[in-house]
């Protein structure tokens, strides 16, 4: 009788009640939508300035209205995602300017973060980027571009948690997928550019300061990868088609 007590406990409490998913589990389906959204935008797949419906996004994404709703708001506070009340949803634009602006802003906060991380880096903390570094190393001359977007997302993700501070994580998560859109369209589109050596050297050097627990030099290895990032905007200013930027934006000559 005593076994059956525990089961049933068990069975409710992975239920809400009426066969509803747990709260844990609705809240892993929200975090799992927002993820899936991300990396649809920073692959452009979501191209910026495309319109779409609510329900066009859950048959992309393949989760449920609920969860989708959830991301799309969170990617609406994160001005990813501009919705347009009876008319559905706007991908943003991407505004050149405006992000440009924004690094300046990524710069001070990265520096806040990194010297945390640097500083309070446990051994696990340490030990996953020394593990993330060697395959850095190792697969440098291979990496493809999705393959380093997954890697960048949990170097970011590592760095945040080594920094031990909640409040950072919403704060600069946005930041974080707006510059990884840019570093993508950058490295996909830009003529002469799908070399990503540059970019994994700096990672490299975060990485490297950041297990040794060298606060300093996390923070020049945060600043060197700033200044990369910049260098893209002075080329994809005069560079890039516009279209990349926002998909409404009329041809030219019918291209």
């Amino acid at each position: 009788m005593a076994k059956r007590k525990r089961a049933l406990e068990v069975v409710r409490n992975d239920d809400d009640g009426e066969g509803k998913p747990s709260r844990r589990n609705r809240l892993n389906f929200f975090e799992l939508a927002y993820q899936k959204i991300e990396e649809l935008l920073v692959h452009c797949e979501l191209k910026p300035g495309q319109f779409m419906t609510m329900l066009e996004l859950q048959h992309i994404t393949g989760f449920g209205r609920t969860p989708v709703h959830h991301a799309v708001n969170r990617l609406s506070a994160d001005t990813l995602i501009i919705i347009r009340p009876r008319h559905g949803l706007h991908i943003a634009p991407i505004d050149l300017a405006r992000e440009r602006m924004l690094l300046a802003l990524r710069r001070d906060m990265e520096r806040f973060v990194v010297r945390l991380a640097a500083d309070r880096a446990s051994l696990s903390h340490r030990n996953q980027a020394l593990h993330i570094e060697r395959v850095l190393r190792e697969r440098r001359g291979s990496l493809t571009l999705d393959e380093f977007n997954s890697i960048d997302r949990r170097i970011d993700a590592l760095v945040l948690e080594a920094a031990g501070e909640p409040f950072l994580v919403h704060t600069l998560r946005p930041l974080h997928t707006l510059y990884r859109r840019i570093g993508y369209i950058h490295h996909r589109f830009m003529p002469g550019q799908a070399e990503l050596s540059g970019t994994i050297d700096r990672h490299l050097a975060i990485l490297s300061a950041v297990a040794g627990r060298h606060v300093e030099d996390a923070v020049k290895a945060s600043d060197a990868l700033i200044d990369y990032m910049d260098q893209m905007f002075t080329g994809m200013e005069a560079g890039i088609d516009p279209r990349l930027l926002d998909c409404s934006i009329e041809p030219l000559l019918g291209t």
